[in-house]
């Protein structure tokens, strides 16, 4: 049951993580503030630093991850694109980022509880990456 239950975490975490580094690539050239496209940039770069501990660890159980749901991802693509078309602004961006965030805090918190059994080394790279998500959200809400 650990063993199970920390494959499916990690690979909740792993799609996670693909989408949201996703996300920031379709947004992070639409940024105008100097500081917001920094913060955008580290929160990939600390993305891609725990994709690498998760890759490792999936490595170990024999398992290639999670892609993210390929509805989800168009949605979000779109939901993406309209908007920018609509609007082109770093307040677009953060509303658009904002929401991003908050869904994979939800979404993580959720396996996070669901796979209870998961070992601990699992869990602190989902409880990393909830924070990740949501420190971002907080960061950028004077663009809002």
């Amino acid at each position: 049951m650990v063993e199970q239950d920390t494959i499916k975490l990690l690979r909740e975490c792993d799609a996670g993580i693909k989408m949201g580094v996703s996300s920031i690539e379709d947004v992070v050239d639409h940024v105008k503030e100097k500081t917001f496209r920094e913060k955008l940039v580290n929160c990939k770069k600390e993305h891609q630093t725990l994709q690498q501990e998760i890759d490792k660890l999936l490595d170990k159980y024999h398992d290639d991850g999670k892609e993210p749901n390929p509805i989800a991802k168009g949605m979000s693509w779109m939901k993406t694109e309209m908007k920018l078309n609509m609007e082109d602004s770093d307040k677009t961006v953060a509303d658009l980022m904002t929401d991003g965030c908050n869904m994979g805090v939800k979404s993580l918190s959720k396996y996070l509880n669901k796979y209870e059994a998961a070992d601990e080394v699992s869990k602190d790279i989902a409880k990393r990456l909830i924070h990740l998500e949501a420190q971002l959200a907080v960061e950028i809400r004077k663009y809002l």
